[in-house]
């Protein structure tokens, strides 16, 4: 699923780079956004004339957990023990190199474009999201100087003109374990 979210990520500013700015590059099928390919063990080589984009970290969110995670109530009214689904959240950065300037902050910029205007991708707005997911809000992270210099430093690797989204419910759900019995009164039992 992770790496569903970051194609759909990839492809989605692909062509909202190919459609904003006519995007020429050196491969005609390739657009600007690329996966990171870097074999190199003591730093980060971010590919030269392309926006890379990588997955920085990912949380488990429990802020709309309910209050019972373990409990689900079915259409007919019934109760039944689950697996509760985990609600992610991956942090992604796009980070843009080039050997004009100007050019990677325009990627930079047009990507910022697009999502300040979608910020939620949905089925409707992304037909290509998968069905597991029914959405993804993106949050641009701001971070101070002494975090960002942290961030790069950990990347081992010099600053380059970038941008760092948290992706919001990227959901997980145990698809293949079978619910346990259902849960019909609760029961309370003293042994002395």
């Amino acid at each position: 699923m992770i790496s569903e979210l970051l194609v759909l990520l990839r492809n989605t500013v692909n062509e909202h780079l190919t459609a904003s700015a006519g995007w020429r590059g050196p491969v005609p099928d390739q657009g600007p956004v690329a996966f990171l390919d870097s074999e190199a063990a003591d730093g980060l080589e971010l590919k030269l004339g392309a926006v890379t984009l990588l997955l920085v970290n990912l949380e488990e969110d429990h802020t709309l957990r309910p209050a019972d995670p373990f409990r689900v109530t079915l259409p007919d009214g019934t109760t039944q023990r689950v697996q509760p689904a985990i609600q992610m959240n991956a942090y992604v950065l796009f980070a843009a190199r080039f050997k004009e300037y100007e050019q990677g902050l325009r990627c930079i910029s047009l990507i910022l474009q697009l999502f300040q205007g979608r910020r939620v991708l949905d089925h409707e707005n992304t037909p290509a999201l998968s069905g597991r997911i029914e959405r993804l809000t993106l949050e641009l992270l701001t971070l101070p100087l002494s975090e960002l210099n942290q961030l790069w430093g950990v990347l081992r690797s010099a600053y380059q003109p970038s941008l760092l989204y948290k992706v919001r419910m990227v959901v997980f759900q145990d698809e293949g374990a079978s619910g346990a019995p259902q849960i019909t009164e609760p029961v309370l039992r003293i042994h002395p």
